[in-house]
């Protein structure tokens, strides 16, 4: 049984959920941190919206077209790796967007993107906590560890030996350090005897 299916509101629906698709579009495109800019992947979030949006409208519509709708996703299967998890934000943003034009929920839809777009701006605009750095020492002498570790003790704010290579002629040291001064540090691992 088909229940009652309207042009209009597919029209409607298929308009509100394009807008909110473009807003996402330009909104993923002002806050993207990563390296490289996919425009593929920026056009997917506009027509995925408007994909879902028919596909939840159909499944709405019809019990038999919906069953089937499910058997045939259930198929589908996703190989492309996401680069960025900020990405996979976007993605789910844009497939609810299409889940709740489709139910003819648009004004759920408009709040939730402007709520979304609010958080999204403020975590792009937060700054990044600086990463812990990784220092490699060589040095010929093995018995260079006390002094190393005691220029470390006075110039971080925080270091851990992640690993250590003794060998009869020397060693290898791999520390992970956070520090605000990374040049006055470099001086001082360098002015002691034996560090290459």
């Amino acid at each position: 049984n088909v229940s009652e299916f309207s042009i209009l509101d597919t029209v409607i629906g298929l308009a509100v959920a394009l807008v909110i698709g473009l807003f996402i579009f330009i909104i993923y495109k002002k806050t993207l941190t990563g390296v490289l800019y996919s425009s593929g992947f920026a056009l997917t979030l506009v027509g995925l919206s408007l994909v879902t949006t028919l596909v939840i409208m159909a499944v709405t519509s019809n019990v038999v077209l919906s069953l089937g709708m499910v058997g045939a996703l259930s198929i589908v299967r996703f190989r492309t790796a996401i680069k960025d998890p900020m990405d996979l934000a976007f993605l789910f943003w844009t497939i609810s967007v299409g889940i709740i034009c489709g139910a003819g929920l648009f004004e759920v839809a408009v709040e939730a993107s402007i709520l979304i777009t609010i958080v999204m701006l403020l975590l792009h605009f937060v700054p990044n906590v600086k990463p812990a750095l990784l220092l490699l020492v060589n040095g010929t002498d093995s018995k260079i560890q006390a002094e190393l570790e005691q220029v470390l003790k006075d110039g971080t704010r925080f270091y851990k030996i992640k690993s250590r290579n003794m060998t009869g002629t020397g060693i290898d040291m791999i520390v992970e350090l956070k520090t605000k001064d990374e040049g006055a540090l470099m001086e001082k691992v360098l002015a002691i005897p034996a560090v290459e």
